[in-house]
């Protein structure tokens, strides 16, 4: 069997034959790596489970233990996993000797925000000088996870230039780069197949991790390495074994969730549909208040509310109220994110159409307005 994706993995061909691969996908990479690399990638059964190979990965080809994470960053459910999640260890734990948390990149609310003339060098700079401080400790890092697009973190658009130059700092510290792409992946940002594709052709991260998009709801997803990693990792000859993974059934299902992304041009209509959803809520921000700021690139948007525009004082029950009338009056389901869950994320399936998009606005519209009309206040005398 034969794909093509346009995805700059980028531009990647890949070829599946069950009886003579192994069940394995060799992704070949013609742009984004050097023309002598490919990339060896490894099916595995959920998000958890590839962020968890990532790690060991990692680990093996640096020989470094450290692990660099964003704040409030999320990347599965496995304790070795929950130890690089600062949303969850947190709330647990605690942080570990070798887990070091660097600053969102969150220009909205951020240390350096939209008027910095330059906040991807300045959130990178941030970065390196936890190297640094890494390195004082005599400590060595062995990799730096990112999510493309932080979503827990309040559905974060990374800011140019970011990802770069923070590969370029980890690399001179003998780490790789992570690009966690288990909620982005698959053409949901719309202009590419793959999130992290928005920082520039000139940046391709070590290891990418994906996860559910991969099957459409079916358990699968993988790790994509470089040989020279992956080849690391075996020399040790400490074999990898999942039961499940790359099993006929699993691969089945990723092929054909790759045909349906093509031959319904979903990633068009993830470009199309978020432009005008993102369109609608930047509207309504201008007639409500609470609206605070609207973000996002095609399926992919965040709306915060916040009480007060100028403090940027977060929404958080207003937030929690919306949703909740959404879900009961129009069965509409939505979520928060972000650290005080005042960010309302809109990840809706690829499917989505522009119809699908004008309702959810119309009802949200609603809520907003009549919440206006009766003075409601949640976040501040009326709870």
């Amino acid at each position: 069997m034969g794909r093509n994706a346009d995805s700059n993995f980028s531009n990647f061909s890949y070829s599946v034959d069950y009886t003579r691969k192994g069940q394995q996908d060799i992704i070949m990479a013609s742009r984004g790596l050097k023309k002598e690399e490919t990339l060896a990638m490894r099916e595995r059964l959920i998000g958890s489970e590839a962020n968890d190979l990532a790690l060991r990965l990692a680990r093996q080809y640096t020989q470094h233990e450290d692990v660099i994470v964003l704040d409030h960053a999320y990347h599965g459910h496995l304790v070795s996993l929950i130890d690089i999640s600062p949303y969850k260890f947190r709330k647990l734990a605690g942080q570990k000797e070798w887990v070091h948390v660097a600053p969102l990149p969150d220009v909205y609310r951020g240390k350096f925000r939209e008027n910095h003339p330059e906040p991807g060098q300045a959130y990178a700079d941030a970065v390196k000088d936890l190297i640094e401080d890494v390195h004082r400790k005599g400590r060595k890092v062995s990799a730096i996870f990112v999510e493309s697009l932080p979503s827990v973190g309040g559905q974060i658009i990374l800011p140019e230039g970011y990802s770069s130059k923070v590969a370029e700092y980890v690399h001179s510290a003998g780490g790789v780069f992570v690009a966690d792409e288990v909620q982005t992946g698959f053409g949901r940002v719309g202009s590419h197949f793959w999130a992290f594709q928005l920082q520039g052709e000139g940046f391709c991260p070590d290891i990418v991790t994906m996860g559910k998009p991969m099957g459409n709801g079916h358990p699968v997803a993988c790790v994509a390495t470089t040989v020279e990693i992956a080849g690391a990792f075996t020399a040790n000859t400490v074999e990898y074994f999942n039961t499940f993974g790359g099993n006929p059934v699993s691969c089945a299902i990723g092929l054909a969730v790759l045909d349906v992304i093509e031959q319904e041009d979903l990633r068009g209509n993830a470009m199309r549909v978020g432009a005008h959803l993102k369109e609608l809520f930047k509207k309504m921000q201008t007639r409500h208040e609470l609206i605070g700021d609207v973000r996002g690139v095609g399926l992919f948007i965040g709306v915060e509310l916040v009480t007060e525009r100028g403090k940027k004082t977060p929404a958080t029950k207003t937030a929690a109220h919306i949703i909740k009338r959404l879900k009961e009056e129009d069965l509409i389901c939505v979520s928060t994110d972000g650290p005080w869950d005042n960010v309302l994320k809109l990840k809706p399936p690829m499917c989505f159409t522009v119809e699908n998009a004008e309702l959810v606005a119309q009802c949200f519209d609603r809520i907003l307005t009549d919440m206006k009309a009766n003075d409601l206040k949640l976040d501040k005398e009326d709870i």
